[in-house]
């Protein structure tokens, strides 16, 4: 099984409208990642551009419609496109979501949360399994933003994801913005949920913007939008988590409301500044 290696740099999430910006001269961008449901097509443009792109930068392949954390079975046929992609493109690391998102024949277009109990993590483990044996590759396992919790739930979130990773061999995906946007919504210490994250399985990280609204009590709620520039409270659980890890591959997603290149290339920037600053620390 193939291991997820990307560079310990920062990286963006590919946007077309940034094609010919990205490719007039080289970018301080260690990689770039796309949703792997774009891309299992047979051709047109955007494998055209992604194989432009992938002579000269490293590629994390990043899904969202395996619905891992689903009790049906995987969609053998989905399963099938996503190893032509990666086939195709050799990615450095490919990841998918602690979630679920189909029931029956029914695509729900949305990452929702799943009970965590000793059944869901059985099937989940199932299912990594399935997905790395197909890819013949090391999957990464995202952390998800929630807004509710299971009372069902016998198992804490980051138990869940030590163990899955333990029994399936797969590594972790930790989106730090997801952990704030949760943490927030449930009322817990999100520097908490760091401290008892399995940090020494975490591959690539995720950083993204989210907005900000109420709930029907007046009390705040976090949507993980991602259409913003990464807010100041995630930057500092960012600095946290990699001056406990050092240097990890590090992602800044902005799907929605995508602004200029130069913005996104900046948040990369300032992502790469914290890695950098790490880095050095560990050499002194």
């Amino acid at each position: 099984m193939k291991a997820s290696e990307l560079p310990r740099h920062a990286g963006v999430g590919f946007k077309p409208e940034h094609f010919a910006e990205i490719i007039s001269q080289r970018q301080p961008i260690g990689f770039f990642e796309v949703h792997a449901e774009n891309y299992m097509g047979a051709g047109g443009p955007p494998h055209a551009q992604l194989g432009k792109l992938r002579q000269d930068y490293a590629l994390s392949i990043h899904g969202v419609g395996l619905s891992i954390g689903s009790m049906q079975p995987l969609d053998r046929e989905h399963l099938a496109r996503l190893k032509i992609v990666c086939d195709r493109y050799e990615p450095e690391s490919f990841s998918e979501h602690l979630a679920w998102s189909t029931h029956d024949s029914v695509f729900l277009n949305d990452l929702l949360p799943l009970p965590y109990t000793e059944a869901t993590l059985a099937r989940v483990a199932e299912h990594v399994d399935q997905v790395q044996e197909t890819l013949k590759r090391q999957m990464l396992l995202e952390n998800p933003a929630t807004y509710l919790l299971f009372e069902e739930s016998t198992i804490e979130e980051t138990e869940f994801l030590a163990e899955v990773s333990r029994r399936s061999g797969c590594g972790l995906l930790l989106d730090v913005n997801n952990v704030f946007v949760a943490a927030t919504n449930h009322r817990l210490d999100p520097a908490a949920y760091i401290a008892r994250f399995p940090l020494e399985k975490v591959r690539e990280i995720h950083l993204s913007g989210h907005s900000e609204t109420v709930d029907d009590l007046g009390a705040p709620l976090l949507i993980d939008s991602h259409d913003t520039p990464v807010k100041d409270p995630v930057w500092a659980l960012y600095e946290d988590v990699i001056a406990r890890t050092g240097p990890v591959a590090s992602l800044v997603e902005w799907d929605n409301d995508v602004p200029e290149w130069t913005v996104l290339r900046s948040e990369a920037e300032a992502a790469q500044s914290i890695l950098d600053a790490a880095a050095r620390r560990r050499a002194a």
